[in-house]
């Protein structure tokens, strides 16, 4: 299967009128796109509130001294800063002893996404994952992916890192660090996430958007991508292992299926 195969539609769908907008002159365009983007610019001007709410928020300590595995072996919390000021961390869930086409779709998708750090680095800012998985294991999914982030396993630290939450569900977590100490800041899971992401962003900018059935559209556009895991597979893979099996990579994670 092709790295870049996707569900076949058409914009006619079988028994309905042609899934196409209204066709009008461009100065009627424009008129409706002018009123649109009054609702644009409100909608940017509210994330930008909520962006400095959230600066506003309080802070948490955390113990810094908290254990991950690594390509050196143990390391702490504070460890994965690299000397920064602040940490994004991305929880990615993990299935243990299942191979790769069974690991999980929705935080290959997202961290697929993260491919260039220079501009966080030049605000202080780390990002590296932290699995919830072994280290020896996951590792390998990340050479597989050819993802180059920082990764390591949070294994042995998952129910202080994630009190009050659901182990087994991502997570992305924004600290800080104050000399030795650290102070958990803020955190999303979810549709939180998708700000990794930048393929949704450009498909809410298209006439037929996601094409998933949760969304407002008009009748007869396709809307056939689920959002139960579907929706980041293709023929039995995350959608984006299949580049790397053309490529010629391994996906064997050398663990057994349990």
């Amino acid at each position: 299967m092709s790295s870049d195969s996707k569900n076949s539609w058409s914009a006619t769908p079988a028994g309905n009128a042609a899934a196409l907008p209204p066709v009008v002159d461009r100065a009627s365009w424009q008129a409706e796109l002018d009123t649109l983007r009054v609702r644009e610019k409100a909608h940017t001007r509210e994330g930008d509130a909520i962006a400095a709410a959230r600066r506003r928020l309080p802070m948490v300590e955390v113990d810094a001294n908290l254990k991950l595995a690594g390509p050196q072996g143990p390391l702490t919390l504070l460890d994965a800063f690299e000397g920064r000021g602040q940490l994004i961390a991305y929880y990615f869930m993990w299935y243990p002893g299942r191979p790769a086409p069974e690991q999980c779709e929705g935080c290959t998708w997202v961290t697929t996404q993260v491919t260039e750090r220079s501009f966080l680095h030049s605000r202080d800012i780390t990002y590296a994952v932290l699995c919830q998985g072994p280290y020896d294991e996951s590792i390998r999914y990340r050479d597989f992916m050819g993802w180059d982030m920082p990764w390591y396993s949070a294994q042995p630290s998952l129910d202080a890192l994630f009190v009050g939450r659901q182990i087994g569900l991502f997570h992305l977590v924004c600290y800080l660090r104050e000399g030795d100490r650290v102070f958990e800041t803020y955190w999303t899971k979810r549709r939180g996430a998708e700000v990794m992401d930048y393929n949704y962003a450009l498909m809410d900018l298209t006439v037929y958007g996601r094409q998933e059935p949760w969304e407002d559209s008009p009748p007869g556009w396709p809307q056939q991508w689920q959002v139960d895991g579907s929706n980041t597979r293709s023929n039995g893979r995350p959608i984006a292992q299949w580049s790397r099996i053309e490529a010629g990579r391994s996906d064997d994670l050398g663990a057994a299926r349990r």
